[in-house]
Formats: structure tokens, C-alpha cells, sequence
């Protein structure tokens, strides 16, 4: 199982980081261990004074596929769910700034989150999917599917031009304007549509 991440696809938070908007989909990839069990606690890295939650759409890949078209890139995922890519903010920067790869900043242990999974066939219209973070009950992000600047079928098309996709593989899709720090004892929520499909408490 692969969890791979796209940076960058909603114009907004590509401009709150000070980053230029892409012109085609930013890959990044976070290991197995990077995925919280459910269940398990999460707790805050000790090697980060600046932990960043991003909230976003993932897919999960039904059908093995290399080279896909885009035209049938729909076939290749059957359920969507919420999920955050966590990131130590302070450790990413400094990384930025040496022109160095940022794995240690995103691909730590448990740094990935999902949550309860939707079949396709629950969302009329992929390109309209409402999701939103909740911080301490407060509304942090909001997002729609529709601000994506590369679609899911995009974003599998060009994924599987380099790396074969397998069934079970998780594909983060970006996160939109929003993003903040975390510290323990924050409760965040996610919802996608009108459900809850996750609740996390910072330890």
C-alpha cells in the first residue's frame, strides 16, 4: 500500500504558503508507517515546535493500472473519505530553504489520517464534494471539490505515469486554504458532506 500525497492543488493555499501555483500536479509520497491505525492516540512529535494539520480529500484505488487515461481514471477509485496530512511547519521550512526534500516534515510516523470511508456512489457529483476541519469546534478549512485545480481523474492520470497504482493505494489531493497549528489537547473534526468521518484528539 502506497499513500501518495499532491501539494498545491487549491490555488488559495498555494498563495497563504507564499508558494506559485503549479502547473500540473506536486507529488509527494509518505510511507505505510506513516498511517495512523484506528484507534491508536496521536500524539505530537517531539522533534517539532510547529505542527501543521491540512485537512483533504483521499481516494482509495480499486483497480491495479499504469498509464491511465484520463478518460477512465474513474473506473480506477471506488470510495472517498477526509484525511489530514500532517506537517511539522518548522522542520519543512528549513528543509525549503536548503533546497533539501522534505520527507522528515510530512512522512513521519502517523502523520497521515483517514477517515470513514464513502463509496463513489454516495456523491452525485465528484466535482462538487463540500468537506470542512473543525478545530476545537471551530471551523478552520473549507473546501469543494470544485476548487481543485487538478481533478481526481487528473490527478490519477498523471500519478500512474510514473508510478504503477495498486488496489488499497491512497491518494491525498490536496488541501485547501486554512491551514494552521495544532497543539495538544486539540480536538479536530472532519466532515465530509454532512458526515463525521473522523474525530482526533492532539496527546
Amino acid at each position: 500500500m502506497k499513500i501518495i500525497c499532491v501539494g498545491r492543488n487549491y490555488a488559495a493555499h498555494a498563495r497563504e504558503l507564499g508558494n506559485e501555483v503549479p502547473e500540473e500536479p506536486v507529488i509527494f509520497m509518505k510511507p505505510k508507517s506513516a498511517l495512523l491505525r484506528p484507534h491508536l492516540p496521536f500524539y505530537y512529535p517531539e522533534f517539532t515546535n510547529e505542527l501543521h494539520y491540512e485537512c483533504e480529500l483521499v481516494m482509495r484505488v480499486s483497480k491495479n493500472g499504469r498509464y491511465i487515461n484520463r478518460r477512465y481514471a474513474s473506473q480506477y477509485f471506488d470510495a472517498i473519505t477526509l484525511g489530514i496530512d500532517f506537517t511539522a511547519r518548522d522542520i519543512q521550512n528549513e528543509l525549503k530553504k536548503k533546497g533539501l526534500p522534505w520527507e522528515k516534515a510530512k512522512a513521519f510516523d502517523n502523520s497521515a489520517i483517514i477517515g470513514k470511508w464513502r463509496p463513489l456512489s454516495d456523491f452525485e457529483n465528484t466535482k462538487n464534494i463540500n468537506f470542512g476541519l473543525y478545530k476545537n469546534d471551530e471551523l478552520v478549512q473549507h473546501g469543494n471539490s470544485a476548487k481543485m485545480i487538478h481533478s481526481f481523474e487528473s490527478i490519477l492520470a498523471h500519478v500512474s505515469k510514473y508510478f504503477t497504482v495498486n488496489i488499497g493505494d491512497l491518494i491525498f489531493t490536496g488541501t485547501p486554504e486554512g491551514v494552521g497549528e495544532v497543539l495538544p489537547g486539540d480536538v479536530l473534526e472532519g466532515i465530509l458532506e454532512d458526515e463525521s468521518v473522523f474525530q482526533l484528539t492532539v496527546e
